[in-house]
């Protein structure tokens, strides 16, 4: 199948069923097609031989090539949603990425960057299932002349008990079944609003960044945070920031100078909801 998500489109080969199972699920709303051309050619398969009856495993490929180790067969569709986003991470630099959720309201982008643990996709999903429109939950792609932000949305990913915490959140949310030992343990896939991926070709314009950290009951709490550290930061939290060089440096300096940049602790997703939907976007 030849998938498009945002700026790219990936060509995907699979006999796994995991994978189909998967895709169904998460990328009903998206638009497929027979192309010329795709910017990733991929496939995932089992290996050939004894092996794949003894111990059931994926492999996947790009281009022909194989960069990791396989996997469990049962990651099967984990390790799909992983390779797209190193497909992009590894291969693209026109667009300054940062590991970072962001989501849009009234044309106006909140940037989410945050370490595994975090709570960033726990809030992402919460934001996205209150009305925000969801660009990505990994990958922040900042256009290198325009400043503005390149919707990417594909589905959410939740590890261990941000699942149940979403999936009370939302009752009615679609998720891929649960996939139980992999390196960053239980984890699932939810599926992106219909809403989300209409706009898939709708750039956002940067207001808020804001670094995420949840602790157990905490209140919410927005603190500014000065812009010489949030820039320090946010580079921390680029994948190409260094190979861009001077570009990189103008689109982080232009990013920082356009936001209202903050620190944000929460314990309950509710509150953290309610509080970023009453957030005033900056002045300037």
């Amino acid at each position: 199948m030849w998938l498009r998500t945002g700026p790219f489109t990936t060509r995907i080969q699979s006999p796994v069923h995991l994978i189909a199972e998967g895709l169904h699920t998460m990328y009903a709303d998206f638009s497929l097609g027979d192309e010329e051309y795709a910017d990733f050619h991929i496939r995932l398969r089992s290996p050939r031989g004894l092996r794949s009856w003894l111990r059931p495993q994926v492999n996947f490929s790009l281009d022909g090539g194989e960069p990791f180790n396989p996997l469990p067969l049962n990651q099967a569709y984990a390790m799909l949603e992983w390779c797209l986003n190193w497909c992009v991470t590894s291969n693209v630099n026109t667009f300054l990425i940062l590991h970072a959720a962001v989501l849009e309201r009234d044309g106006r982008a909140l940037i989410l960057p945050a370490p595994p643990g975090s709570g960033k996709s726990t809030l992402c999903a919460g934001l996205m299932l209150s009305g925000w429109r969801l660009l990505s939950d990994e990958l922040t792609l900042i256009d290198l002349a325009m400043g503005t932000i390149a919707p990417l949305p594909r589905p959410v990913s939740l590890k261990n008990a941000s699942i149940d915490v979403i999936a009370a959140f939302a009752p009615g949310a679609s998720f891929t079944r649960r996939t139980h030992d992999t390196v960053k343990g239980t984890i699932c896939h939810l599926r992106p609003t219909a809403s989300s991926v209409a706009r898939s070709y709708d750039p956002a314009y940067p207001a808020w960044l804001v670094f995420p950290h949840w602790e157990a009951d905490a209140p919410a709490t927005l603190t500014t945070r000065p812009k010489a550290r949030a820039f320090m930061e946010a580079a921390s939290n680029a994948f190409n920031y260094s190979l861009l060089g001077a570009q990189g440096f103008a689109a982080l300096a232009a990013l920082i100078e356009r936001c209202d940049c903050y620190d944000f602790r929460y314990g309950r997703l509710e509150e953290a909801v309610a509080l970023f939907n009453g957030l005033k976007p900056p002045s300037s």
